[in-house]
């Protein structure tokens, strides 16, 4: 089939997949005519979200709750949809609505207390180690998650909300797979790897929401699993994680707070990841951080979440700190680790005031990086009462671009249909702790068009052949690799990268690092030295700032993505350096724009995408 007609009518399977609050009082016939409404609307897949205004009498993996799910993932079935499962009630993930805890008390999240010497220790609770004024004591974090039921939310006394899972303890993680997600698959067994595409994990945090102030992650055993992972002893340095004056005490900080990371890996996200594979279908969802790259690996669809804001149009949070990292942190895990999807939670908690053109903005700022499954938050089952302001707003029927919304839909299936053929063409990748993502390099890249990904110290060393023509992963070959600071010099990673440093093609980028010979001291001269290096793909006349772009290579076709993520329409001659004939689309129609066939020519106004094929 030729580009111009699968473009214009991808297969449902790169639908939209938004989060679909159960909320209310549920009917099958009501389930049903709103899966309808999805459908008339263009949108051919749902994640049924248990969620807050659920009565009582429906908790969350019953005998009722089940046969409600049931009931739309048949008829889902039917009409050739796809389902998401949602492993909580409500989140963060890991706690079965507070069953794990109730099946085995000891199964609650811990932590790790500095008190004042001479307090009594509880029956639940362990001394670790005391100094010279403070006793550090293994104990309850008290730590909760946001219930199904009135009552259960955040600040409810009465029944107040649910007890989180301890994370870190495999038996406790062992419980909540064997609650959750055995119980569905017994229920739905028939539909996994068929309707039932995946099953959606969300922000696992160890402490809980509401934990004790000014504690940190711990568990059983936890002193033994950290002397065997970072070897040696951490006891003796556990005034490190609240004195900045302990020695180096940054440097044990952040080995802790990567030990905890790899204990999570171990008790939570293998075994999860594991469970997936053996059923069939694919784990989803995302970390609780932004840029927790290193976890994605065990994501058959990573993963993260756009919520709170913390996108905005037109506002330096988009190209600057930790959450601008998000989009390029689940692509790069998606294309290191031989995905063909990656997803993002989007839209959540931006108020009734959220408008269309910044559902615009987000949904193209998301695609510009490389995102290629848009799960909107969320489609509301009621908005009777107070349900209409928990996490608003809804996105999909009870808003006012419903009666478009098909339109919007279809770009949406065709963006993330495109994004998900061949493979991408990327020279550049810039370096990435397990659990920390730079960005300072990343914004000149973005407003310059060097695209690039993020390669961290774990696929590094575990994926990625490096030579001196560049550093091999997957099916990606990146010719310069960037370090931006003296935090992302790690010895083992610099080691692994000799032989692009020997050939100038490691940059340090904004201080000087030792044995990395290329020095970038700001973006001008970053800009500079990556094209001595490679030729660029895309080059703009006059400069274009708020130009974006994603080149895709499938099969004959090189196919570009330009989004303007900028103020001011877009008006300049745009070369690429694939070259043969050429036609451009626009994505919201889906078809050619007859006028720009053959063109070097460019005109974008914001807000706006256009499609290259050469």
């Amino acid at each position: 089939m030729m580009f111009s007609e699968q473009f214009l009518n991808p297969p449902r399977e790169y639908t939209l997949v938004p989060f679909w609050f159960l909320n209310d009082e549920l009917t099958e016939a009501e389930l049903k005519r709103q899966i309808d409404d999805f459908e008339a609307h263009g949108v051919y897949g749902f994640v049924p979200h248990a969620r807050i205004g659920l009565p009582a009498t429906i908790p969350f993996m019953s005998e009722r709750f089940l046969h409600f799910t049931k009931v739309c993932v048949d008829y889902a079935a039917t009409k050739q949809m796809v389902v998401v499962l949602y492993d909580e009630g409500m989140y963060p993930s890991g706690s079965c609505a507070g069953q794990v805890v109730a099946a085995n008390p000891l199964h609650a999240a811990r932590c790790i207390e500095r008190r004042a010497k001479g307090r009594e220790v509880g029956p639940d609770e362990e001394l670790i180690a005391e100094d010279a004024n403070w006793a550090y004591v293994h104990c309850r974090s008290m730590g909760h998650i946001r219930g199904v039921h009135y009552g259960q939310d955040d600040s409810d006394k009465d029944p107040g909300p649910p007890p989180a899972g301890d994370l870190l303890n495999p038996d406790a993680m062992a419980s909540f797979r064997r609650l959750v997600l055995d119980r569905f698959y017994d229920a739905l067994r028939e539909h996994f790897g068929k309707t039932v595409i995946a099953v959606f994990t969300d922000e696992p945090n160890i402490l809980g929401r509401g934990a004790k102030k000014d504690v940190q992650p711990w568990t059983w055993k936890f002193a033994e699993y950290l002397r065997g992972d970072l070897g040696y002893d951490f006891v003796p340095h556990l005034a490190a994680l609240w004195d900045e004056a302990y020695p180096d005490a940054e440097r044990l900080r952040r080995e802790f707070r990567e030990a905890v990371s790899r204990r999570l890996e171990q008790t939570y996200y293998a075994p999860y990841s594991q469970w997936c594979e053996a059923h069939g279908v694919a784990l989803t969802g995302h970390p609780s951080a932004p840029d927790d790259i290193a976890l994605e690996k065990y994501f058959q669809i990573p993963g993260q979440d756009i919520v709170w804001r913390y996108i905005e149009p037109y506002q330096a949070k988009s190209l600057e700190g930790e959450q601008s990292t998000m989009a390029k942190c689940s692509v790069s895990a998606q294309r290191h680790y031989g995905r063909t999807r990656n997803a993002n939670e989007c839209f959540g908690a931006y108020g009734w005031e959220f408008t269309y053109d910044e559902m615009m903005y987000v949904t193209n700022w998301l695609f510009a990086r490389g995102v290629n499954l848009l799960m909107p938050h969320a489609f509301y089952y009621s908005v009777r009462d107070k349900r209409r302001d928990e996490r608003p707003p809804d996105v999909g029927p009870n808003n006012t671009w419903w009666p478009r919304y098909r339109e919007y839909a279809d770009y949406c299936r065709r963006l993330s249909w495109l994004l998900s053929q061949g493979r991408q063409v990327c020279n550049f990748a810039i370096l990435g702790r397990p659990t920390r993502l730079p960005w300072r390099a990343g914004r000149v890249m973005f407003e310059s068009q060097h695209d690039f990904n993020y390669l961290d110290f774990d696929a590094l060393r575990d994926r990625t052949k490096v030579a001196a023509e560049g550093a091999a992963i997957g099916d990606m070959l990146y010719r310069v690799v960037i370090v931006d600071g003296p935090e992302y010099a790690d010895a083992g990673a610099l080691a692994s990268l000799k032989p692009m440093a020997d050939a100038g093609r490691v940059v340090a980028y904004g201080e000087k690092i030792e044995g990395v010979g290329q020095f970038a001291a700001g973006p001008a001269e970053l800009v500079r030295i990556l094209d001595l290096l490679v030729i660029p793909d895309v080059v703009t006349t006059p400069t274009q700032a708020g130009l974006r772009y994603v080149h895709m290579q499938n099969g004959e076709d090189d196919v570009y993505l330009f989004v303007n993520e900028g103020k001011e329409p877009i008006d300049a001659d745009v070369h690429v350096a694939a070259g043969a004939a050429r036609a451009w689309y626009d994505p919201m129609t889906g078809r050619a724009i007859e006028e720009a066939v053959s063109s070097n020519h460019l005109q974008l106004p914001p807000l706006a995408a256009r499609v290259l094929v050469v």
